[in-house]
């Protein structure tokens, strides 16, 4: 028995340890020439006394020694009347224990099986069977027998055990025929399929290259990972040209695809003017984010001409005692963005750092308390949301707890609200922080909340990268001018003494920053190589930093990347720094998946949103004081605990959420020692290391690096290539996100 060696063993189940039924992880012992051998990995149902053949390795656990981790199995029904007994007995029907077992192979023999499958109706010549309890064996047996045909039947695909489950979860008795009739739907159905991996089993089952339903998925496909990079619609000649390339045919049979998908109102095409030029374009939207622009549009409008209530009389004055009151000194600017929200129905108010953002959102809730009118802060994120509680001292809550996410259908993807037209958010006026990061879904389901008569304050800064998830929210609603907007622009003298928020505000003007003067806060460190860049930073976390200012390696310092591959991506710094500050260690437990290993002790990110993951919080004392669902794209974490025997790894939350992930749902997680600067979005960090060295121009651009230099509230440290940084400086090409929100506030007014 050679460790790591692949073997096949046939072998009966003896007994089983311990079986997880959500994500099928078994321990489970089988006997192997005369000796007891420990079986673990992916066996969603299988009982004691099945035949199995395993495919997997030999590997030693630190505990429990010399075991058989499972790759793939296949099994069958016992053949002898023993096997079929001790099957039985083994709970997989529930009310059979070991003495009606022994009952009803007695009386039936091996002919047991054919019995309780066809004609379970007389299994009631068995005293103590009911018709009643024998119409319920059969059910089981049948539901059994229809997960294990399902099982064998998805690994002939190549389909790991792992995602077997979860499609069967998903479909139950419907999986093979949906599987081989229809397997596109596994794309958007199934979290991790992609297409082309359904496209390979459809290649398998025997579906043409041709087949309607394949181009149909394929055009979808294409428009979703669209989407997925931010745009709400992509133009027409695009969205055939990508789908001729993945699909390989004629471009008419696209064009078919399409003008179905049309029809069936899967998608929506409209001819808009939409650029500048002039220029008419055909342009194709999934059919959700087309109404949510739509709709966000609509509602934008009618918050703002259907508010009427005037602001203060002498509002002057009342200004004048709120400066008294709160002892600040307002700007002109500032002044209008405070007028402004009292009297009227929508007001954006944006600005870069150090503009005074905060003091005026202070002035208005002042003013407001005053006025005896009800305020609810909210933010896109956790972190955002915190910032605005501490800045302000009134509690702000994420966009999605303010609008108390739904628990969904564990299949479902899409996100739903409590809060709605129905239920309306109960306040005079809810002012959003962060706007930037708002997708255009968000945004509908929080429009959807607010009636006319309510005010709506949008805060953030235009500036910034655009959100995660589709649309460019912000950036349309300014650039319609159907919205009243107050650009805050004059730098306080506090702020003016920070080379951070100064150099944000000389980057943003095309200038270049100024960096390593006497009492900066704001460093670059000139390395050619990019091994050295890499070396340099971790140097930089593990000894420099701490011992500069005592940053706490894990809490305060953020690597903020420009893209993910390469020497210097995330992928492979996320590797050196985990080797660097969490390294192998026998009393941390740790699991790899898909490449990545995840430890104790490691920083994670969550890289998609998840609806249904329960959370907890808990006292100090243990005791859960705060429990909810959702997870969301974006929210870091620290790995508390890895259980082997359970399948699941904890993680605790920046904001103290408590959540147990199944091993079966690691593909929602990455490492976080370094993250993508889109991710950074929304989140603050003492210091911030940013290696600039050399990529494409469209990810090295002003706004980049903009993005990514705010984020830092004490220190910046550039490490890399001086003429890069320049080079991005100049490059003040954002990539063109596709998106209608401005047209459609333009069209509607």
């Amino acid at each position: 028995m050679k460790l790591d060696e692949q073997v096949v063993i046939e072998a009966t189940i003896e007994d089983i340890i311990y079986q997880n039924a959500e994500n099928g992880y078994t321990v489970c012992t089988i006997d192997y020439d005369g000796e007891e051998i420990s079986c673990v990995g992916d066996m969603l149902g299988i009982y004691s006394g099945e035949d199995v053949k395993i495919i997997g390795s030999w590997v030693t656990h630190h505990i429990y020694g010399k075991q058989l981790k499972v790759k793939m199995f296949e099994r069958s029904m016992p053949k002898t009347v023993q096997g079929m007994e001790k099957y039985l007995a083994s709970g997989v029907i529930k009310g059979i224990g070991a003495k009606t077992a022994r009952k009803i192979v007695k009386h039936f023999g091996l002919d047991t099986f054919k019995i309780i499958e066809e004609e379970p109706l007389v299994l009631s010549q068995v005293t103590g069977i009911s018709r009643k309890k024998a119409a319920e064996i059969g059910e089981v047996f049948h539901a059994q027998y229809e997960l294990r045909r399902a099982m064998l039947f998805l690994q002939e695909y190549n389909i790991t055990p792992t995602y077997a489950i979860k499609i069967y979860k998903h479909y139950k008795e419907k999986t093979m025929d949906i599987v081989k009739n229809t397997p596109y739907r596994l794309v958007e159905d199934i979290f991790g399929i992609g297409f082309k991996k359904a496209d390979e089993i459809a290649y398998k089952v025997g579906i043409a290259k041709d087949d309607p339903h394949r181009i149909k998925a394929g055009v979808l496909y294409i428009l979703s990972s669209f989407s997925a990079n931010g745009h709400t619609y992509m133009p027409r000649a695009l969205l055939i040209t990508e789908s001729m390339q993945l699909l390989n045919v004629h471009e008419d049979y696209v064009e078919n695809g399409i003008i179905e998908l049309n029809l069936t109102k899967q998608i929506i095409i409209k001819n808009y003017d939409i650029h500048e030029n002039g220029i008419p374009m055909t342009c194709v939207f999934a059919t959700s984010l087309y109404y949510s622009e739509q709709g966000v549009a609509r509602k934008l409008i009618d918050l703002a001409a259907l508010y009427q209530k005037e602001g203060p009389k002498d509002i002057e004055q009342e200004l004048q005692m709120t400066e008294k009151e709160l002892e600040i000194e307002l700007v002109d600017e500032q002044r209008e963005a405070v007028k402004h929200v009292l009297s009227n129905g929508v007001t954006v108010i944006t600005g870069g750092p150090g503009t005074g953002k905060t003091t005026t959102i202070n002035a208005i809730l002042h003013m407001l308390g005053k006025a005896g009118e009800e305020v609810l802060l909210t933010a896109p994120t956790g972190r955002a949301a915190k910032r605005m509680s501490e800045a302000t001292g009134i509690e702000a809550q994420t966009m999605h707890r303010l609008l108390e996410i739904n628990y969904v259908r564990e299949d479902s993807n899409r996100q739903m609200f409590n809060k709605n037209e129905e239920s309306p958010l109960e306040a005079d006026v809810i002012i959003v922080d962060e706007m930037s990061m708002v997708d255009i879904i968000l945004m509908h389901a929080l429009l959807k909340a607010i009636m006319p008569g309510q005010r709506l304050v949008l805060i953030g800064d235009a500036d910034q990268l655009p959100s995660v998830g589709a649309g460019n929210v912000l950036k349309d609603i300014i650039k319609s001018n159907k919205i009243p907007v107050i650009r805050l622009m004059q730098i306080f003298r506090q702020a003016s003494e920070s080379a951070i928020i100064m150099n944000a505000h000389r980057i943003n003007k095309g200038e270049y920053p100024v960096s390593n003067e006497e009492g900066t806060d704001f460093f670059f460190i000139k390395k050619s190589a990019q091994e050295e860049v890499r070396d340099t930073i971790i140097e930089l976390i593990t000894t420099r930093l701490p011992k500069y200012q005592g940053f706490d390696k894990l809490k305060d310092i953020q690597v903020l990347v420009p893209m993910r591959k390469g020497p210097i991506g995330v992928n492979e710094l996320n590797r050196a720094i985990q080797a660097a500050i969490n390294p192998y260690n026998e009393l941390k437990l740790e699991k790899e998946y898909r490449g990545i290993i995840f430890r104790e002790g490691d920083k994670v990110m969550q890289i998609k949103n998840n609806y249904n993951t329960p959370w907890k919080i808990y006292s100090k004392l243990g005791m859960p004081i705060d429990e909810g669902v959702g997870i969301f794209n974006g929210d870091c974490g620290l790995i508390t605990m890895i259980n082997k025997e359970t399948e699941l790894l904890t993680i605790t939350f920046d904001d103290q959420k408590v959540v147990e992930y199944e091993f079966s749902q690691l593909d929602e997680l990455e490492l976080a020692y370094a993250v993508t600067i889109h991710k950074s979005q929304g989140s603050e960090y003492l210091a911030v290391i940013i290696p600039i060295h050399s990529g494409p121009p469209m990810l090295l651009n002003r706004n980049l690096l903009y993005t990514a230099i705010t984020r830092a509230k004490k220190l910046v440290v550039g490490v890399g290539l001086k003429e890069t940084l320049e080079r991005m400086v100049d490059n003040n090409k954002e990539i063109e996100r596709y998106s209608s929100l401005a047209m459609h506030l333009k069209q509607l007014l």
